[in-house]
């Protein structure tokens, strides 16, 4: 009889702004108590000094003074354990309210499908106590329990009919759909949602084809025509070959006729003629072997894509590429200026070496003084250039640079591959690594002494390949380029890179 007594009276303990059990007690002259440090914090944020509980407005700010005996009183209730119930939280406005509270109802914690009803957490305990009660099925508050309900036999829906694609209860299943396909709810649940992940990865699978097809016209079409165009490039070159060859023909009939002359002033006067002409209309010194090499190149790319339906080897497609990018070679030379005091330049300053030694260069503002490193004197910009180099040793650093290349100081701002100024291929420990802004990426590819620089500027790309018998493309950066680039190289002890002279028939 305590019990209830206590219990029906709790409100009388409990703090109406942190509904907890009372904690340094205070009562103002309404009557009403709160928490010493919740009416504080209340008052401290509010601009008129009211109660929190019945609104009335005070003048003044009453003077809080902690209530000795309701304190004393809540102290024996805890020794007790007749304190106040656990705490629970009234329903608010988005809140599902408990179906068996009387007065102010709690907030539901949850929602019991078998009894169609929600609980608070003290009503929802004999679901959890009594044995009658333990395998009703149990959710998370639901405020649309009717929607649940069969119309027709007010049961929980529990069941799908396949056949007429709805949800129905028990009593459905054994009389109107007795003779149909029938499942739990959760089967049908877990097979849809299966059909929808496998229906998404069909779209995305079919999306990737449809991708892959287009880039594959599109790289048909370009390479169409860039072979129309250097086909027009080429048979403008054989148009004037012709011409130089019906000059020729011609001028050897008129010295074969002038040869055969007596008049002595007349051949005289013919053959003075006739040097004049061809110093003034040849043009063979015009016919470069990287123009004639050019259309050769691009009659390969002609013979190898007029029908994509005929299979192309491995060593086509790498002999293809070789030539492609053997028509942007690019010619470079170590800079002397920028190389460190223990690289040692040869070969017309197309070999680098580091044998420990220090070679007497002169002082130079723009020379590597920590790391062993040096540029190149060409400023590569505004097209595509090709390089190879050879390498020697087991530490060697392949990379590009901006200008502004810090040159002075041990700082990663000097070192090739580990700022933002700088992109690099290194090959350490038997294994290749890239690196740009200090970032790196391993690179799994078997050693090759030979190694291929292709860098498209306008673009924003520099590729590096593995040069054997066949091209490999190791590592490709993407980006955007706004500076002209330096070739740069790195060497450890007794290793050496040698910038390669290229020709059509080096591969």
């Amino acid at each position: 009889m305590a019990e209830a007594q206590l219990f029906v009276s709790q409100d009388e303990f409990t703090c109406s702004i942190c509904q907890d059990t009372l904690t340094d007690p205070v009562s103002i002259p309404c009557g009403h108590n709160f928490c010493l440090k919740c009416l504080t914090n209340y008052w401290n944020q509010s601009q008129v000094c009211s109660c929190p509980h019945c609104r009335h407005v005070f003048m003044l700010r009453p003077e809080l003074k902690r209530n000795t005996l309701l304190n004393e009183v809540i102290k024996k209730l805890k020794k007790t354990a007749l304190s106040s119930p656990p705490s629970q939280n009234y329903a608010g406005p988005g809140d599902v309210e408990c179906d068996f509270c009387t007065g102010k109802n709690f907030r539901a914690v949850k929602s019991c499908l078998t009894c169609m009803a929600s609980y608070c957490q003290t009503h929802l305990q004999p679901h959890y106590e009594g044995d009658a009660l333990k395998h009703h099925k149990l959710v998370d508050p639901d405020r649309n329990l009717k929607e649940k309900l069969c119309v027709k036999h007010q049961k929980s829906l529990e069941m799908f009919c396949r056949n007429d694609k709805m949800c129905i209860c028990l009593m459905c299943a054994v009389t109107e759909h007795n003779s149909h396909e029938k499942c739990l709810m959760e089967t049908q649940y877990i097979k849809e949602l299966s059909d929808i992940v496998t229906e998404e990865q069909d779209k995305s699978f079919t999306d990737l084809i449809r991708c892959v097809e287009e880039a594959h016209k599109k790289l048909t079409e370009r390479i169409r025509e860039q072979e129309k165009r250097e086909m027009e490039k080429a048979e403008g070159v054989m148009e004037q070959l012709e011409k130089e060859i019906e000059e020729l023909k011609r001028t050897e009939a008129e010295l074969k006729e002038l040869s055969e002359t007596k008049d002595h002033l007349h051949f005289l006067q013919v053959r003075v003629t006739l040097h004049r002409e061809c110093l003034n209309s040849s043009t063979w010194g015009r016919i470069s072997l990287p123009t004639l090499r050019g259309h050769s190149t691009l009659f390969r790319l002609r013979t190898m894509v007029s029908d994509l339906e005929v299979p192309v080897t491995h060593s086509q497609i790498s002999s293809l590429v070789f030539f492609t990018l053997l028509s942007d070679f690019c010619p470079l030379t170590l800079d002397v200026n920028m190389a460190h005091r223990v690289i040692h330049l040869s070969e017309g300053n197309k070999k680098v070496t580091c044998e420990g030694t220090k070679a007497k260069y002169p002082d130079h503002p723009d020379r590597f003084d920590r790391y062993v490193q040096v540029l190149c004197r060409e400023a590569l910009t505004g097209s595509r250039c090709y390089w190879e180099v050879e390498c020697s040793g087991g530490d060697v650093v392949i990379g590009v640079a901006y200008k502004g290349l810090s040159r002075k100081g041990g700082s990663m701002e000097c070192s090739l591959g580990r700022n933002d100024k700088s992109w690099c291929l290194l090959y350490f420990n038997s294994q290749y690594f890239v690196f740009h802004n200090n970032q790196h990426t391993v690179i799994s590819a078997p050693y090759s002494p030979r190694i291929g620089v292709y860098l498209d500027w306008p673009a924003g790309s520099l590729s590096f390949y593995s040069v054997s018998h066949t091209m490999t493309l190791l590592h490709r950066f993407n980006t955007s380029f706004t500076e002209p680039l330096y070739p740069g190289f790195s060497v450890g002890l007794n290793s050496s890179v040698t910038i390669s002279h290229l020709t059509p028939c080096d591969h």
